[in-house]
């Protein structure tokens, strides 16, 4: 039977609805907001799935066409392989949730929401994060939620939940949030360069309305919630931790303790392996719990010498940064290169300035737009000493990415500044913790090194938390691999000296508070702040020319009307004008003309030849044209790229004309000023203005209609 939930929601509605559609899934509901409407159906699998050490969890949005009123693209004509709007917004629904789901709980679980119905001011993406967690907190499939998720704008000195599209267009912060009643989960932002107290309070804005929103899933859950079902959590044997504890915990200390990764990775790469070989000798069919014991204790005791001996794996204290270290135009033949490292954490990043036709077309199920600035991140195997499958970027490299981007976005001159399409590319050569972070230091040196005019470097930082039962926590400034995959919190902060661009966060614990978030702004911002003089000392500020190998762009406007005279008919007068000098040329609806070439005395050639097309006949210029046609009472005139005048019979010669012919011909040169251009553009010409006036000659009067061309 279905059942209507509804709450205002930052002044629209929010409804939920269960009990009607989907429900052979383990839970599910149709959740509207607005006019957006999004389908959730989450599904656990009945057993346990065997010989894992991981939770099993996939989320996937899917956005169908349908709901924005279009039709696929190509000869398919059906939804392909998900835009990278639904891969990261797969990720803002999966990162809130994949914590609160049960320890040892090893059930394989899917989560779908698919987007049926898009309103561009009502968020879909909160919708199906909203959906995610009531369809799973009414389903059996364990779960410590409810969640509630939210976006903050930044208007005027007002934060404004949950935006419209005008508003997210002039708003300052873009940022979502998503946690449970008592504490925060995740946050995802970009932003305008606003202070760590401002990024603070919107935070915090949020969470007081997801706060209602877990309310209002509490309410659903009480009314048509399922039973959670039983489940045996993976447990560790008894005797195999005992035994792993007291013949090996002090071996696993040692090796786990050294500032080089893969002097690190190698000690307990190989203990470990000693260790399982001569456990399964007395443990024969206890092989998950020897490998769950071994990272158990590692786990432990990293986190106890953190918190206890306040000593981190690598001996830094917990504000200090790795060895930093910053170099540009590595490459000579690129546009701009630049190499940022971090411990061992190397990142090389590369940027390419191309012209307007390079920009990205973003043409998928939401309005179709262009990307004028691109980044894009790789992780090859090497880069963590591993050897993998190269296939196209996954959701990781297409999340670390859009991050990245994100952070530089606000630096990047307008098309007005700098008329080029930007694109960088980070290559991550060496990864032991926050490389998405050295992306964005790697970024602002190429472009920098590019010539591009950013406003400000930017440069990123990764914070990490560990916290015991207790109430004891630290709070780590530029984590390492280590300190990520067994800590409760990857925090990255990006943004210049004047403010935050970007936040990421993501934790594995139930939730952080206010003094978590202020102190780990804090300790971001001291760190950010170490990271740009290391950058500044490789290069302070873009330099003042691009490469030699870059396109030289000149940028200018003509009269829309005149576009027709560049192109020419199908296209023959734009292509003789490429094949004459070797340029690009890109016109715009507008007029904009945008010629690109490496070559700049080319492009000037380009441009003076448009400009020429494009020049308007004024009364009083001279121009050397070509007759085209004989009429009895003139000749008309070529006088440029295709405009042409009439030369009246009166006004070839100073001595009275019978016949035209008498004069000229057909293809004749004939030099001519222009006398007068009447209301409808026709030109009036003189070849008698620019011959010398015989002595004593007495001028014979004629007239002559405009606007018929005939002799009266």
């Amino acid at each position: 039977m279905e059942r209507i939930f509804s709450i205002d929601l930052a002044g629209r509605t929010l409804s939920i609805s269960t009990g009607k559609f989907a429900e052979q899934a383990g839970g599910s509901c149709m959740v509207r907001y607005g006019e957006s409407a999004v389908l959730v159906a989450a599904t656990s699998s009945k057993k346990p799935r065997e010989g894992i050490d991981f939770f099993p969890l996939s989320v996937d949005y899917q956005e169908k066409y349908f709901a924005a009123g279009k039709i696929p693209g190509g000869f398919i004509k059906r939804e392909g392989r998900p835009s990278e709007h639904a891969v990261l917004t797969s990720r803002l629904i999966d990162r809130p949730i994949r914590p609160l789901f049960p320890d040892g709980f090893r059930n394989d679980v899917q989560v779908i929401a698919e987007l049926l119905s898009n309103d561009p001011d009502a968020s879909a993406e909160i919708a199906a994060m909203i959906g995610s967690s009531c369809a799973l907190s009414i389903s059996d499939i364990p779960f410590n939620g409810p969640t509630g998720a939210v976006q903050v704008g930044y208007i005027d000195g007002e934060y404004i939940i949950n935006p419209t599209k005008d508003q997210q267009e002039i708003s300052r912060i873009h940022l979502t949030v998503a946690g449970t009643k008592d504490a925060i989960m995740m946050v995802e932002s970009g932003s305008k360069e606003v202070s760590e107290d401002e990024m603070l309070e919107a935070i915090l804005k949020a969470h007081e309305e997801i706060k209602k929103i877990v309310t209002f899933i509490e309410e659903i859950q009480e009314i048509v919630g399922k039973e959670k079902r039983e489940f045996t959590p993976f447990e560790i044997h008894e005797e195999v931790m005992n035994k792993i504890e007291t013949d090996y915990k002090q071996a696993i200390i040692q090796a786990m303790n050294h500032e080089d990764k893969i002097v690190r990775v190698e000690r307990t790469e190989e203990l470990s392996q000693e260790i399982k070989e001569a456990m399964k000798e007395l443990f024969p069919e206890e092989g998950p719990s020897i490998h769950a014991a071994i990272d158990q204790i590692l786990k432990q005791e990293v986190r106890r010498q953190i918190l206890v001996d306040k000593k981190r794996p690598d001996m830094r204290s917990y504000t200090e940064i790795r060895p930093l270290s910053a170099e540009v135009g590595l490459l000579p033949r690129t546009h701009g290169s630049g190499l940022f490292k971090r411990g061992q954490t190397q990142v090389l990043s590369v940027a390419t300035l191309g012209v307007g036709s390079d920009a990205q077309v973003v043409d998928g199920m939401l309005e179709e737009y262009e990307k004028k600035y691109v980044h894009h991140y790789n992780f090859p195997p090497y880069s963590v000493g591993d050897t993998r499958p190269m296939r196209s970027p996954g959701r990781r490299e297409i999340g670390h990415g859009a991050l990245a981007e994100r952070a530089l976005l606000p630096v990047i001159p307008s098309q007005e500044e700098f008329p080029y399409t930007i694109r960088v590319v980070s290559e991550v050569l060496s990864s032991n913790g926050s490389s998405s972070q050295a992306s964005v230091c790697g970024s602002t040196l190429a472009l920098m090194d590019a010539g591009v005019p950013i406003k400000k470097p930017v440069a990123g930082i990764a914070m990490g938390l560990i916290t015991d039962g207790d109430g004891n926590m630290a709070i780590l400034t530029d984590i390492q691999g280590l300190e990520d995959h067994l800590g409760d919190m990857d925090f990255k902060v990006a943004g210049t000296r004047d403010g935050i661009t970007a936040l990421q966060m993501d934790i594995k614990i139930s939730g952080i508070n206010r003094e978590v978030l202020s102190q780990a702004l804090r300790q971001a911002k001291e760190a950010r702040m170490q990271i740009l003089d290391v950058m500044s000392s490789a290069i302070a500020e873009p330099r003042d020319d691009i490469s030699k190998y870059a396109p030289r762009i000149i940028q200018f406007k003509i009269d829309p009307d005149k576009i027709r005279d560049v192109i020419g008919p199908g296209g023959k007068m734009i292509n003789s004008i490429i094949a004459r000098t070797s340029v690009s040329i890109d016109i715009e609806d507008d007029g904009t003309v945008t010629i690109a070439s490496v070559n700049e005395e080319k492009g000037r050639e380009a441009f003076d030849i448009i400009k020429d097309l494009t020049k308007d006949v004024e009364v009083g210029e001279i121009y050397d044209g070509k007759v085209t046609k004989i009429m009895k009472f003139g000749a008309f005139v070529d006088i440029h790229n295709g405009k042409e005048g009439l030369v009246h019979i009166s006004q070839l010669d100073h001595k009275r004309t019978e016949r035209v012919e008498d004069v000229v011909k057909v293809g004749d040169p004939i030099q001519v000023k222009v006398i007068g251009i009447d209301e409808d553009g026709k030109v009036d010409l003189s070849r008698k203005a620019l011959l010398p006036k015989p002595e004593n000659f007495k001028e014979e009067r004629r007239t002559y209609d405009r606007k018929s061309r005939k002799q009266e």
